[in-house]
């Protein structure tokens, strides 16, 4: 008895799912289109009713380019009533995070099942793991092209973090770093300007990472925020050296708080707070010479000691207009944003390698920038621009 041998054409097979993809994306979209029309005009196509606040004058065909294919919508035409449609906007933020799922389900080793249920919430059908590993490889080339670009323009306020994740190496567990890099621009708005593996916070990452800021095109930065982690400072005055560096207060706060007793703790918070709530770097130095005093009277001298050696740097801010002082005294802006990494983060658990978790904090990064986070002005910049070089009088806001 003959073998019956099946060949498959791979090719075929997957032109086939991509249009099955495509073709359940347009027929979604047009089916939400026609349920928009419905609820505008106040009743089903033909149905007749009192309620009817417009009727239909058929449809217009406007062509809509996806990751899944270029599909064809049918633009409903209404008379009596504005067809003003959110489907199309919705399905684009929806879409920019596609990538973060296929990063998510190619990293975690997840379960065919899993892959398939959730590109079935995303695209209406069902995708192989396989054909989720191929498209992934797609969008690491486009976060590559995105953490690369050029740098354009001057951006005077950078924030600097970097943020632990897993990875499971020959069957034992290690921490990854990844360093982020966030900035204001000169019109005021945030921009992700860059993220890197680190294999930790040293001065030698540090280094790698500024440098490649640099050779993108970074220039224009009056001041650095960050955590006085290992080598960050001394990195960015060797590779800005006319840049400042302002340590971020709330990691100076929680520094202080290390060596103070639970039961002192609201008291020492009040002082510090007491320090920084001055109107000048001046009246600032004197209300810390006094903290650190009473601080020595509370027999808290490992408290005092950090305030009197760290004070000073955490005071650079005000070298610059007050009306920027609450948002450059800290890099809370950039812990949102960690908040936001970790969140996603965590349902990979450990990744393969470094390179894996650079990808997904990326895709995050990418898609958060692109959101009004990212659109909306973060501060004037016109108090800088007036204030021309860096002094220590407050500008007012």
């Amino acid at each position: 008895m003959s073998e019956k041998i099946i060949h498959l054409n791979e090719g075929a097979i997957k032109s086939e799912l991509k249009e099955l993809v495509r073709s359940s994306v347009e027929e979604t979209l047009n089916e939400l289109l026609e349920q928009e029309a419905q609820a505008l005009t106040g009743a089903a196509r033909y149905e007749r009713t009192e309620n009817r606040q417009g009727y239909r004058s058929g449809h217009y065909e406007r062509e809509l380019l996806t990751s899944s294919g270029e599909v064809t919508l049918k633009m409903p035409k209404l008379k009596g009533v504005t067809f003003e449609t959110a489907i199309i906007e919705r399905y684009r933020r929806r879409e920019s995070s596609v990538e973060e799922a296929l990063i998510e389900m190619y990293l975690a080793g997840v379960s065919v099942r899993r892959v398939e249920d959730v590109t079935e919430a995303l695209w209406g059908t069902r995708v192989s793991a396989g054909t989720v590993s191929e498209l992934n490889k797609k969008v690491y080339v486009h976060i590559d092209q995105w953490r690369s670009r050029p740098l354009s323009g001057s951006y005077p306020y950078v924030y600097l973090d970097g943020i632990y994740l897993k990875r499971n190496w020959g069957g034992e567990y290690e921490n990854v770093s990844v360093l982020v890099a966030l900035a204001v621009n000169e019109d005021g708005y945030r921009e992700v300007i860059g993220a890197s593996e680190g294999m930790k916070e040293d001065k030698e990452s540090w280094l790698s990472f500024l440098r490649s800021l640099k050779a993108r095109g970074l220039q224009g930065v009056r001041l650095f925020v960050g955590d006085k982690c290992l080598g960050l400072s001394e990195a960015v005055n060797e590779v800005f050296p006319d840049a400042k560096y302002q340590r971020c207060v709330v990691h100076f706060y929680r520094n202080v708080f290390s060596a103070t007793p639970r039961a002192r703790m609201t008291e020492v918070a009040a002082m510090l707070k007491a320090i920084h709530a001055q109107e000048s770097k001046e009246s600032a130095r004197e209300k810390a010479q006094a903290v650190v005093r009473k601080l020595q009277e509370l027999k808290l001298k490992e408290a005092a000691k950090k305030v009197e050696i760290g004070i000073e740097e955490t005071l650079v801010y005000m070298d610059f207009p007050y009306a920027h002082w609450q948002k450059i005294r800290t890099n809370n802006v950039i812990e949102r944003l960690n908040r936001e990494i970790r969140r996603r983060t965590r349902v990979v658990g450990a990744f393969p390698d470094g390179n894996s978790a650079l990808m997904l904090v990326c895709a995050r990064l990418r898609h958060v920038a692109s959101t009004a986070w990212g659109t909306k002005r973060y501060m004037s910049m016109k108090h800088l621009d007036d204030a021309g070089v860096s002094g220590s009088d407050p500008v007012a806001g």
